[in-house]
């Protein structure tokens, strides 16, 4: 009898043992969201706080470069991550096997002209000094910027990387200056104008409203951000509801009440 008893208790202890198992996968599900650190990590974690109040648990990773966060979201280390661009987003998977998408947008980081002497694109002087950045993405990204709106005419087939050598029409002869990206808040002084990605506008205090004279259009390929997952995973239900919870009220008042227009809502 007491063999039996024994028996028993083996048949049933891996019953119960799976049971609690599954009560305590559901219980303590967990979802990791990768960002980098600032307003992309700043944003997330307060989605975060608003995902556990409905249930969804979410564990926010910070990371400090732009490479590191795509690669953990590719080999599986994160479940999603946000904060990249359309244009980084697919100049990654052209370099990668394992695909990422786009499942819902986020935040507008929006580049701008910037000037401390003038209130308008169209009151800058014949000869005006542009200071813009002198990195290949971002430069190309303000001279496409520069273009639209009217200042100067690019080669037909101008794209990201595009130079100053692409310029074919600058009425007005401005003088271009490139400048590393985090000190051109610095030359507003010096130029009539810079072209200033939103990250360093935030960091050097600068407002768009006050000192913005021409921003991004907000549906700037370059200006909008994404919630990324792997391709496999974009029908995934729970991280939908992480993008459905991102997307509410809650978030944009937060964008409004910490940012002050610096950063918006992509949605």
């Amino acid at each position: 009898m007491f063999n039996k008893k024994i028996s028993r208790l083996f048949y049933i202890l891996p019953l119960v043992l799976g049971l609690a198992a599954c009560g305590q996968e559901d219980d303590t599900q967990v979802i990791k969201v990768g960002a980098t650190v600032g307003p992309h990590a700043e944003v997330v974690e307060a989605v975060a706080a608003e995902a556990a109040k409905q249930g969804l648990k979410v564990e926010v990773v910070i990371f400090s470069d732009y490479i590191t966060p795509n690669a953990a979201l590719a080999d599986g280390s994160l479940d999603l991550n946000s904060y990249q661009h359309q244009p980084f987003m697919s100049n990654f998977n052209s370099n990668s096997e394992q695909k990422i998408v786009s499942i819902g947008h986020s935040i507008l980081m929006r580049m701008g002209i910037y000037s401390s002497k003038y209130k308008s694109i169209n009151d800058l002087p014949d000869n005006a000094k542009i200071s813009i950045p002198n990195d290949p993405t971002n430069g190309g990204r303000g001279l496409l910027l520069l273009a639209d709106a009217k200042l100067i005419t690019l080669k037909p087939d101008a794209g990201a990387k595009t130079t100053v050598y692409d310029i074919v029409d600058n009425p007005k002869n401005f003088e271009f200056i490139e400048v590393e990206a985090a000190q051109l808040p610095r030359t507003l002084d010096d130029v009539d104008a810079s072209v200033i990605t939103m990250n360093y506008v935030m960091s050097a205090g600068l407002s768009p409203a006050e000192q913005g004279i021409y921003l991004e259009a907000k549906d700037a390929e370059f200006a909008v951000m994404n919630i990324a997952s792997r391709v496999q995973d974009k029908d995934n239900e729970t991280y939908k509801k992480f993008v459905e919870i991102f997307q509410t009220q809650a978030t944009r008042d937060f964008l409004d009440k910490t940012y002050k227009g610096t950063i918006e809502a992509a949605f």
